[in-house]
């Protein structure tokens, strides 16, 4: 559901699969025109990532709101039209691997010289220069090498994640770059070059536990912070998970032993103090557990949240986008396509009081604004059909 935040803004994004176009779909939910430009001529790998008459849902979620352009830059033609709309844009989006853009022509130092206004954002696995800057990465890669993938998992039987963390953290990176690039073209009158990575976003991302093994010199792994926080998971009588969080403030923990009717646990000298129940978390988990074994989720729920004890449902996917208070936020969109029907979608991550949305568009089609992209840059219907029989362009 775009804002009319970035409006008359025009970013071209030459990116596939996750980070390049993450970052793009939160400028163009902020208004921006985004033109995708995809390779000639089946266009970015991640339509086809899932199995769907259309596109994979992982591509039209990421995709929405977007202009669909098929070029092959690597034809003088291709990279020409992708000049010329570099040339005119606000921003350009690049997640290429380092040194790539250089080689096709497209980039910085060249679209600056074009179009010194220009926004220009490459974003890499490891950087753009480097011992690592020309390895292939994606988003696996980017949660083990900066260390998040050790602090979501056990050490002696490690499993990759079920979703793309790096990918995500490192596309909000780059929007968040970008936004701050548009501010400071603003103040000093011409654009610059914004740089991100998995690596380098995705260890941002965990930084505050970084900052305890830097000040501390300790390894902290999945239950460092955990003990901390004072923060379980815990199974009730219907098998359904509940998560807690008493975090700092004592009234909490004691909410939560009052909840649970175990006083008793408090006048256990292994949980009187904070350090003392944080030594002791696996004794404390353990004392826990049986107590929540008694009663189904709801019921432990609602005794919870009469006491004030912070605490959730741990829900899987479908429990959470059947939740009231998702619904209340109106947080799923549906959108009609004329290809694939009905599609509904998770919106995007925050609301502005006083501003009005306006309807998401849906995802394109492999080429779908081809056509009208050319047009608008002057090529005739003749022109179009003569790139189109190079394979230079897919036009529908």
């Amino acid at each position: 559901m775009p804002f009319p935040i970035l409006n008359g803004l025009t970013v071209i994004e030459c990116a596939t699969f996750v980070t390049g176009p993450y970052a793009a779909a939160l400028l163009a939910d902020l208004g921006a025109r985004v033109i995708k430009i995809e390779p000639a001529p089946q266009g970015d790998p991640y339509r086809y990532f899932a199995p769907d008459p259309a596109f994979s849902f992982n591509f039209a979620h990421l995709n929405r709101n977007k202009e669909s352009l098929i070029l092959d830059l690597k034809a003088p033609e291709g990279k020409a039209i992708c000049l010329e709309l570099a040339q005119r844009a606000d921003v350009f989006v690049e997640n290429f691997r380092p040194g790539a853009a250089d080689r096709l022509g497209l980039g910085y130092e060249t679209l600056r010289a074009r179009n010194p206004r220009v926004v220009y954002c490459s974003i890499s696995a490891f950087g753009q220069s480097g011992p690592y800057a020309d390895k292939p990465g994606f988003d696996t890669l980017g949660q083990a090498m900066s260390g998040l993938l050790s602090l979501l998992g056990d050490p002696d039987d490690p499993k990759v994640m079920g979703m793309a963390v790096s990918d995500y953290v490192t596309g909000l990176s780059a929007a968040y770059g970008i936004l701050g690039a548009l501010l400071a073209r603003n103040t000093f009158g011409a654009g610059s070059r914004v740089e991100t990575s998995l690596l380098q976003a995705t260890l941002s991302f965990i930084g505050e536990t970084a900052a305890g093994y830097l000040r501390t010199g300790s390894v902290p792994n999945r239950m460092a912070r955990v003990k901390n926080a004072h923060a379980f998971a815990l199974i009730c009588k219907d098998d359904r998970p509940l998560a807690i969080h008493c975090s700092v403030p004592e009234k909490f923990w004691l909410a939560l032993l009052k909840a649970a009717d175990r006083m008793d646990i408090a006048a256990d000298e292994r949980f009187q103090t904070r350090d003392a129940r944080r030594e002791n978390y696996q004794a404390l988990e353990q004392a826990l557990a049986p107590t929540f074994k008694t009663r189904p989720r709801d019921e432990w729920l609602a005794i919870l949240q009469a006491h004030d004890v912070p605490a959730a449902p741990l829900y899987n996917v479908a429990e959470v986008l059947a939740d009231p208070q998702v619904n209340h936020l109106h947080l799923v969109e549906q959108i009609e396509h004329p290809r694939a029907g009905a599609l509904r979608f998770v919106g995007g991550p925050v609301r502005y009081d006083g501003l009005d949305k306006a309807p998401s568009a849906p995802p394109p089609l492999v080429g779908e604004h081809s056509r009208k992209i050319l047009q608008e840059l002057g090529y005739d219907r003749d022109a179009v059909t003569r790139l189109q029989s190079r394979g230079v362009t897919k036009a529908r």
